[in-house]
């Protein structure tokens, strides 16, 4: 899909899933990144059983990047405070270099 961040866009593969999946929950940093859409304001992520960091992308309607934020493992609520419909959870590897570097900067600021 495509996804917009300050004017600019880049295509995020990602698999939709329900909001009832566990999300990244005992997989490995190397799974796809995936999408829980149709989501209310009050719907917050977890990283407990998460045994790497992520980039949580919180998006409009449109696709549009209303919040992000590089999650931690084990950190027990993660919410963005601002409304959004959609969000991407993307495992920090280096199949999503690109993607990252396009959003954060490089995955050397980050100790990865």
């Amino acid at each position: 899909m495509e996804i917009y961040y300050k004017n600019r866009k880049i295509k995020v593969p990602a698999r939709k899933v329900s909001i009832y999946n566990m999300g990244l929950m005992f997989k490995t940093k190397n799974t796809e990144n995936l999408l829980f859409d149709n989501l209310n304001k009050k719907f917050s992520l977890t990283s407990l059983f998460v045994f790497f960091s992520f980039l949580a992308l919180w998006l409009d309607k449109n696709n549009k990047i209303t919040a992000l934020k590089i999650v931690k493992p084990f950190t027990l609520k993660i919410s963005s405070g601002k409304p959004f419909s959609k969000i991407i959870e993307i495992p920090l590897n280096n199949k999503n270099k690109e993607i990252i570097d396009f959003l954060v900067g490089s995955q050397k600021d980050l100790n990865i």
